[in-house]
């Protein structure tokens, strides 16, 4: 859980970081804007405090559906933050099953695939925006020790993109994160000629 709050935290560096007039940049998420992927990793932490809390799908229903950044995308993000990280603080939220999309998990399951969304999308936001994008060393391993034992499956759901296998032996732990995830460590944002 400790974990997930430094992704929480160092994504949260990144969004209070983000001009507005990057909002339309492309990002390392196919079709996804700045805006965009954004409006996900918010929605997410919302999600999460819904979910973890115990409530199911179909209980929240369309409530998140929509604009969730209303403006201000640094308290948007700041407020989602504090509630996905409340939910899991709560006593017996790492061992309540969360009804999430695909089935009902173990709250520290559910505690560590949002610990790697959360900080893989900061990494996104941070390469798309121009700002610093080295991870902290240690919250990519705990994202390993989540992956590793999981990483065939993951993979096979198509959810992260198609892992990236042209890697150097030598390369860092966060790259070999990123590639694991579908993200080429290297990608840089292309903008259309004028």
């Amino acid at each position: 859980m400790d974990f997930h709050t430094r992704a929480l935290e160092w994504t949260g560096g990144v969004v209070g970081r983000i001009p507005h007039n990057r909002l339309d940049a492309p990002t390392p998420c196919a079709d996804w804007t700045v805006a965009d992927l954004l409006q996900h990793v918010v929605a997410g932490n919302l999600w999460t405090a819904e979910l973890a809390a115990g409530k199911t799908i179909d209980e929240v229903g369309d409530r998140l559906d929509g604009d969730v950044l209303r403006e201000d995308i640094t308290r948007a993000y700041a407020r989602s933050a504090d509630l996905a990280d409340a939910a899991f603080r709560a006593p017996g939220a790492l061992d309540a099953p969360c009804a999430v999309s695909y089935g009902p998990v173990p709250g520290s399951v559910y505690c560590g695939h949002r610990l790697i969304d959360v900080l893989v999308h900061g990494w996104d936001l941070a390469v798309s925006t121009g700002r610093p994008s080295l991870l902290p060393a240690d919250t990519v391993e705990a994202c390993f020790e989540v992956l590793e034992p999981q990483l065939a499956a993951l993979q096979a759901s198509g959810a992260f993109g198609t892992p990236v296998r042209d890697l150097p032996a030598t390369a860092a732990r966060q790259e070999q994160l990123l590639a694991a995830l579908g993200r080429d460590p290297n990608w840089v944002p292309t903008y259309p000629r004028l």
